[in-house]
This record gives structure tokens, C-alpha cells and sequence, in this order.
């Protein structure tokens, strides 16, 4: 067992993305969660297509796997993500994940009013636009009629588990205080930590968990053999420019970049 993997399960949070869509494979916890973001919204019930599972697009197409995918007794559908990736990069992923979720959605030759409502919610660590709110709800408005809704019925919500404004509800905030690992005694947060140690004790999570930790670990690997092997070969190709002998290109190699004697001489 890598202790690299013991130490990050024994200290993963609710800021996880694969934890955060283990608990929130709790219906319950995911309509109160939901319904907190959304105070508007009355839910009956939560389901779980089996869209959650995967998105199958073209073989071409970049893949995409939601962390909590559901539907409400409305037809509303909701996808719920955690994100930690680059700031710049989420508006135009909210986008993404929109359109190949319409395309799931719409079968071939049936009417575009069939396209359900839904959400796409991004949970935030940062404050990716700078204003300082925990919220922040994008609907495609008209530039010129400020008024005018698009009325495609999509809604992308951007929270921010950092922010300063008073502009959400307490039990929302106190969510967002929990992920940003601010501790708090609200009575749904307790429940999260709950549901949090039990899905840490799941042994079958743990096992789900350590494989996926096991690729990305393989893969980071990967792509820094590629950027060395990279790197080393454009040296080479320099020194041999500069009419060096390979002697003085396999010590530079050595020097460089660790490497001994015999994984040097590879790259002559």
C-alpha cells in the first residue's frame, strides 16, 4: 500500500471530488444541499439517472464524468461539481458540460421543448470573477433589453466557499465555511462530517479511490518521462550542433538530469 494514498484518504474532505459525490449519493443530503443553493426550488425527490455514471459522446470529443448528475420530481436536472482546476478555464467548462448534457437529454428527431430545465453548479474554492460573493447565478439575458430572458430555461451557478459578502443565506454559508475547512456547528453541516467519516470507512470506496489515485500518480509520472525525455533530447541535439563529443553530452546528461551511466546512454 503506497503511503502516499493512506495519508491522502486519512485526509481528504468534503472539498474532494470523488468524496463529495460519494455523500452526496445520499438523496437526502443532496436535495437539502440543493435546495439551500436554490431556496426557490421545492423538492420532493431527488433520482439518479444513470447519466451520472457516464457521458458518451463522440470518440472524437473530450470526456466528460459529472461528480453528482440528478433529476427532482419536476424533470429539473442538476449536475453539482466540486472544482480545484484553474479559475479561467470554469465558465467556459460550465459550458461544455451544458451542451453534452442537452445531448443526452434530446433524442434524435424529438422536439428541442423536450430539452429539460437544469442547473449546472460548480462549488468553488476561490472567487473566480473577484466581486467577493459566496454566489454568483448566470441566465442568458438579452444585452440590449436588460429585462429579457432567453428563457432556454439553463442556469449555471458559480459558489464560492470564500467569499466575504453577506449575500447567501446561514446554513449556505455555513456549508461553504465547512468545505473551505472553517468549522461549524450548523445542524447540516454536522450531518456532511457524518456522512463524511462513514464514506471514509467504506471499504469499497477506499479500493475506488486508490485506483484512481494509483492512475493520476501514473500518469503525473507519465508526463514528467515525456517532458524529460523532451528535455534530455533537445540538449543533445544542441551539444551535437555545437560539435561536442559524446562524452561531454552523456556527463552533461548525467548532470542535468540524475540520471547513471546506463540510462544516459540511451539517449546517444
Amino acid at each position: 500500500m503506497d503511503i502516499r494514498f493512506n495519508e491522502k484518504w486519512e485526509n481528504i474532505g468534503l472539498a474532494n471530488d470523488f468524496l463529495f459525490g460519494k455523500v452526496m449519493s445520499n438523496p437526502k443530503l443532496c436535495k437539502k444541499l440543493l435546495e439551500l443553493i436554490i431556496p426557490e426550488m421545492r423538492i420532493e425527490r431527488i433520482e439518479y439517472p444513470e447519466l451520472q455514471k457516464s457521458i458518451k459522446e463522440d470518440a472524437d470529443a473530450r470526456s466528460v464524468r459529472l461528480d453528482v448528475y440528478v433529476k427532482d420530481d419536476k424533470e429539473t436536472v442538476y449536475n453539482i461539481e466540486m472544482q480545484t482546476t484553474s479559475a479561467g478555464e470554469l465558465p467556459k467548462r460550465s459550458r461544455y458540460y451544458q451542451g453534452m448534457i442537452d445531448l443526452q437529454l434530446l433524442d434524435k428527431n424529438e422536439s428541442y421543448k423536450k430539452l429539460n430545465k437544469s442547473y449546472i453548479i460548480f462549488i468553488c474554492m476561490n472567487d473566480i470573477f473577484g466581486y467577493g460573493r459566496h454566489k454568483y447565478t448566470f441566465e442568458n439575458q438579452c444585452k440590449e433589453e436588460r429585462n429579457l430572458l432567453l428563457g432556454d430555461e439553463t442556469t449555471k451557478i458559480f459558489l464560492n466557499a470564500n467569499g466575504i459578502k453577506n449575500d447567501v443565506g446561514p446554513k449556505l454559508k455555513a456549508v461553504l465555511d465547512y468545505i473551505a475547512g472553517r468549522e461549524n456547528d450548523d445542524s447540516f453541516v454536522l450531518e456532511l462530517k457524518r456522512a463524511v467519516t462513514e464514506a471514509k470507512r467504506n471499504r469499497e470506496w477506499r479500493r475506488e479511490y486508490m485506483t484512481l489515485f494509483m492512475r493520476d500518480q501514473e500518469n503525473i509520472e507519465l508526463g514528467m518521462k515525456k517532458g524529460m525525455d523532451i528535455g534530455i533530447k533537445g540538449m543533445v541535439s544542441a551539444l551535437r550542433k555545437l560539435k561536442q563529443s559524446d562524452d561531454i553530452i552523456l556527463q552533461n546528461i548525467k548532470d542535468e538530469y540524475g540520471l547513471n551511466e546506463e540510462e544516459a546512454k540511451k539517449y546517444l
